[in-house]
């Protein structure tokens, strides 16, 4: 009886594995990396942000300007000028590869701009980007943390927001573009 009951339980174990084998739960599919080499050594990659149809909450201390709309923003003080945005990232194929967080928020008077990025095929980037926008409509940060394939790259992290002019019925009314440059530890040479 009892080599019946272990028999049964290894059946089922192979059973359910080649079920799941054969019928994925959960089928996630890893889109190509879109990475070009930059002239004077690293790597840069291309994102954008189609706003408003990839953003999924905006929560601020303005009323009226959370999204969902039944989104409850904390009224405290400490959340005064705080603005927390949650967006969909595209790649250059207009392929949904990630979500990114976009906080902004004052700091003893001065502006602070924060992203998160994070791609579940490969990792998480962790940005503060410089408030004061430069020549261009640029603004740039220096990238602060990895996780896994971002683990041990140092580089920069710009942001520019581009008006759609193409008056389509569809279209957006602009995208956010971010341009990750990634570059590689330097070993000692010890």
């Amino acid at each position: 009886m009892l080599k019946t009951f272990f028999l049964g339980v290894l059946l089922g174990i192979a059973a359910a594995a080649g079920a799941l084998y054969a019928l994925p739960v959960v089928d996630q599919q890893r889109e190509a990396s879109i990475i070009s080499v930059a002239p004077n050594g690293g790597n840069f990659e291309a994102f954008h942000i189609n706003v408003p149809m990839d953003r999924i909450m905006t929560g601020a201390s303005e009323p009226g300007s959370e999204l969902p709309a039944s989104l409850e923003w904390p009224t405290a003080e400490p959340f005064s000028g705080l603005r927390a945005e949650l967006f969909k990232i595209r790649n250059a194929r207009d392929s949904v590869i990630g979500v990114a967080s976009r906080m902004a928020a004052q700091e003893d008077g001065a502006d602070v701009i924060e992203w998160v990025l994070h791609f579940p095929a490969r990792g998480s980037l962790y940005v503060n980007m410089d408030p004061a926008a430069q020549e261009g409509g640029f603004r740039s940060g220096a990238i602060r943390a990895g996780s896994r394939e971002f683990a041990g790259l140092n580089g920069s992290l710009t942001e520019r927001w581009k008006t759609d002019t193409s008056n389509d019925i569809d279209a957006p009314d602009g995208r956010i573009e971010l341009q990750a440059r990634y570059v590689g530890e330097l070993e000692s040479s010890e």
